[in-house]
């Protein structure tokens, strides 16, 4: 039986189209692409996501440690040797990722360089991906990582795809960064810190979002703005970023964001304040009206009306929002609970800058206030041991009950810092009875000469205090 000639027409252009998309989608699949500094914590995230979107990936590091180490291992990404290997950059790669741990004069780069290679930093790439998304990017001084995992817990439990980049390891998904050719809204966490060696912008200046969170603001990365002034700066700049017809939520409890709000005369973007909502705590449980929470402390209420006004701009429901949070339990080191027994629980938290440990200390008083709280705080970042910055700690513990602060003389050495003395990092931090310890090892053995019976202990980092087992050590001290 013969087909009419429009409709053989009709065939041969779907035809023809057809194989048009199978050849873009295979030039998609095996796009080349190699990154310098594969190793940091950022960048492997996103080799393993280019990875199984079903790119060649390929990439160099002159070192690499656990957690990226076994990562990249399991896909099959890690570097058979380290190094930089200038001659493995070739014509064929269809993209350089630049990571911030590399120099201006990696010979690597020099080489891409040199070949005329497009060379991406990392923010620069994930806006790459997700330009034709609805982008929701979350900024501020704190509590970056946790509005995200909410946001994306939520967006889970509702059946809502979407790609994402987040600082932490969440419960429930299997990578920190997911690129799709699918999902219609990307979630990313925007980071103030430098794009790449070669590129000086705050990273979540390059992601143009069409909903962007401000969570806080509160000086820090004194090695790159020397004044909270040009610290501030950088927030009003990612304000005037935002997408026309974008949203802009904001933490109407911090001074310093409303400030940077209100002083903005956009009229083409809608401007949402939040505050701490309505709730209780009841027998060590925190209640937002009647819905029962395993996250706690103000801070994370705040996150979390955050979070919601950012849901309800993508379509979520209040009543979608309150189902779904109920069951979110944090991110991970976000005041994550190690191990708790009838009078007694220990958390370690990522807490490091001032506003960070005032904030999750006051979190623990509020949610237990019957029981004695240890808290300790290691100095690690390059702001935190810096002895000007060091002010910006007073007061920051004083509602602790016994507070001890640790650093490393070995981490001022890495950092180029000089030494600090212990009596002057006491004096910054405004508290008499604070304990200053040089030794993680002696300051675990006090931990080990208390009484723990109606007491919480508090482990506060963005390191791991040279090494402690936190799982080992509470396993000793709650026996």
């Amino acid at each position: 039986m013969f087909l009419s000639s429009r409709r053989r027409a009709i065939m041969l252009v779907t035809a023809y189209y057809s194989t048009i998309r199978t050849e873009q989608q295979k030039q998609q699949d095996y796009m080349n692409v190699h990154f310098i500094a594969i190793g940091g914590s950022a960048m492997h995230n996103l080799a393993i996501a280019l990875h199984l979107k079903g790119y060649n990936v390929s990439g160099s590091d002159d070192e690499i440690f656990d957690p990226a180490k076994s990562r990249l291992q399991h896909y099959g990404l890690l570097p058979q040797e380290l190094g930089w290997h200038p001659e493995r950059i070739t014509r064929n790669l269809d993209a350089i990722v630049l990571g911030m741990h590399a120099r201006q004069d990696n010979p690597e780069l020099l080489k891409a360089q040199e070949l005329g290679l497009k060379i991406y930093s990392y923010p620069e790439y994930l806006y790459e991906q997700s330009k034709d998304k609805t982008r929701v990017v979350i900024g501020g001084s704190h509590g970056k990582t946790t509005t995200t995992a909410m946001i994306l817990h939520v967006l889970q439990h509702v059946g809502m795809e979407a790609d994402y980049m987040v600082g932490a390891q969440l419960e429930g998904f299997e990578v920190m960064v997911r690129l799709s050719e699918t999902a219609k809204v990307m979630v990313i966490e925007g980071d103030e810190y430098l794009t790449s060696p070669i590129d000086r912008r705050p990273k979540f200046h390059l992601y143009k979002p069409n909903v962007a969170i401000i969570t806080g603001i509160e000086w820090d990365h004194i090695n790159v703005f020397p004044t909270f002034d040009i610290y501030k700066d950088q927030f009003a700049q990612f304000v005037n970023l935002i997408e026309p017809g974008g949203t802009l939520i904001y933490c109407n409890d911090d001074k310093e964001v409303a400030d940077v709000a209100l002083k903005n005369q956009r009229t083409d973007i809608t401007k949402r304040p939040y505050d701490v909502p309505e709730h209780k705590v009841e027998n060590g449980v925190t209640y937002l009206n009647t819905i029962p929470l395993r996250v706690f402390g103000r801070h994370n209420l705040l996150n979390m009306t955050a979070a919601r006004y950012a849901c309800n701009a993508l379509g979520v429901t209040d009543a979608q929002f309150d189902q779904a949070i109920q069951s979110f339990g944090g991110a991970s080191k976000r005041l994550e609970l190690v191990k708790r027994t009838e009078d007694c629980a220990v958390y370690k938290d990522f807490a490091h800058a001032p506003s960070k440990l005032r904030a999750t200390i006051s979190a623990m008083k509020d949610q237990y206030p019957q029981r004695k709280l240890v808290a300790c705080m290691e100095l690690h970042t390059f702001s935190s041991l810096t002895a000007e910055f060091l002010k910006q700690y007073a007061g920051t513990m004083d509602k602790a009950d016994i507070a001890f602060v640790y650093y490393s003389q070995h981490a001022l050495q890495l950092k180029k810092l000089p030494d600090l003395d212990p009596e002057q990092v006491r004096q910054s931090f405004a508290n008499e009875g604070l304990r200053v310890f040089t030794n993680s090892a002696q300051m675990v053995e006090e931990l080990k000469k208390m009484q723990w019976q109606e007491s919480n202990l508090l482990m506060m980092s963005s390191g791991n205090f040279d090494g402690i087992d936190f799982a080992a050590l509470a396993e000793e001290l709650l026996k």
